[in-house]
């Protein structure tokens, strides 16, 4: 099983994409994203990553919730995703997994080829959620629980 945090930082109405190089070649377009390290907090990864992939600080403000799949190799994947708000920092892709990003209407996203998209039924189930505004508040993971002994 892979655990997985993945980040929508919405600016001007438009989703932050990054078109990352996949081991098979294929340029594939993601949210922020990554694995959570071991003893790592949800939200701490997601705000790591998120930093590592676009050189942007963010605050997390909602979740639109866990998403459970089986990924293109065959592994089970469970993702948490949340939405992001730019703190500080300009984009800049310095990565070598990331080629490129782009702002994009979530309209843009739901039209996009499903093969332009990393595990495209998650990332438009995503979308949809958030165009929907299905959010839920981050208190549900229990960060408190990481400061008592």
């Amino acid at each position: 099983m892979i655990l997985v945090v993945s980040v929508s930082i919405i600016k001007d109405k438009e989703l932050l994409m990054i078109e990352e190089k996949r081991d098979s070649g294929i340029n594939q377009w993601n949210f922020p994203s990554g694995r959570i390290e071991k003893n790592e907090d949800i939200m701490v990864a997601a705000i790591r990553e998120v930093k590592e992939e676009t050189g942007l600080d963010v605050e997390l403000l909602l979740t639109t919730g866990v998403y459970n799949f089986t990924s293109d190799s065959s592994d089970q994947v469970i993702l948490f995703h949340f939405i992001g708000e730019i703190v500080s920092g300009e984009v800049s892709i310095s990565e070598e997994a990331i080629t490129n990003f782009k702002w994009v209407h979530s309209k843009g996203i739901l039209a996009m080829p499903d093969d332009t998209l990393r595990n495209s039924k998650v990332i438009r189930q995503i979308t949809k959620n958030i165009v929907n505004r299905n959010f839920y508040s981050t208190a549900l993971f229990n960060r408190d629980l990481l400061t008592q002994s």
